[in-house]
């Protein structure tokens, strides 16, 4: 039984992993972390991983930026393979997640659904097929309640595509500042938050007279739990190593 703590249990995306191990027969919730105040729940939640008296088998964080720093010396010191699902990390941040890559086995990613792979599959295809004659938007929808903008999926997405170009496509976020035509170098960027919008990511290929338009939308949050939940089995045992969801893919 692979004992998994879970990092920002108290949080929502933390309430929805503990509810989707709690059905499995693989894996457990040994305990939590969290700053917040832990009501009702049913394993012990420390503030910060060294403070934690059990020892898991693997860490899935769904925190804060700011508890990075925690995380990567816990599992330098340790040993302990951790699932870095939070988004809205800085430049700075992700170089520390590389360098600390070297020392345990870390597994990141800005969106842990299988669905959303598969549309940068289609996308960097579709990409590769149209060429400079289809200008390139992502448009990216979330709830009223999501910090960062645009999202760390919207980033993934354009990162993918822009490869796909020689030289790489820019990208523009948004258009109320720039007075000009739009350039055939640019992947334009769109931020939606409302509701309770859980996540929809749309790439539209624009050509003349014909539209293109790849969709993937999440109905719930467990989408991402079941993701974060096979990610953290995959770590177990791996050797010390920045993985991602192409690293799964390939094992499958």
């Amino acid at each position: 039984m692979t004992k998994i703590a879970i990092s920002g249990i108290c949080g929502k995306m933390g309430r929805v992993l503990l509810k989707t191990i709690s059905g499995r027969t693989d894996c457990e919730v040994c305990c939590g972390i969290d700053i917040g105040e832990a009501l009702e729940c049913p394993v012990p939640v420390y503030k910060s991983p060294a403070d934690m008296k059990e020892k898991p088998d693997v860490i899935i964080d769904y925190s804060h930026p700011n508890s990075l720093d925690g995380l990567l010396e816990y599992a330098k010191a340790t040993g302990t393979p951790i699932v870095l699902a939070t988004t809205g990390y800085s430049e700075e941040q992700l170089a520390q997640i590389r360098k600390a890559s070297e020392e345990a086995a870390l597994f990141s990613s800005f969106n842990m659904s299988l669905g959303i792979q598969l549309l940068i599959a289609l996308s960097k295809k579709a990409a590769s097929v149209l060429g400079d004659q289809f200008d390139i938007e992502i448009i990216e929808k979330h709830h009223n309640q999501k910090i960062d903008a645009p999202s760390g999926t919207a980033l993934m997405i354009a990162n993918a595509l822009c490869d796909e170009f020689a030289p790489p496509k820019h990208l523009v976020y948004d258009r109320h500042s720039v007075r000009q035509k739009r350039d055939i170098s640019e992947i334009g960027m769109h931020s939606i938050r409302g509701g309770t919008i859980v996540g929809e990511h749309e790439v539209l290929f624009a050509g003349e007279d014909e539209c293109i338009s790849i969709t993937h939308t999440a109905a719930s949050k467990m989408v991402f739990a079941k993701g974060s939940v096979t990610a953290a089995l995959f770590l177990i045992g791996k050797a010390p190593k920045l993985y991602d969801m192409t690293d799964i893919i390939g094992s499958v």
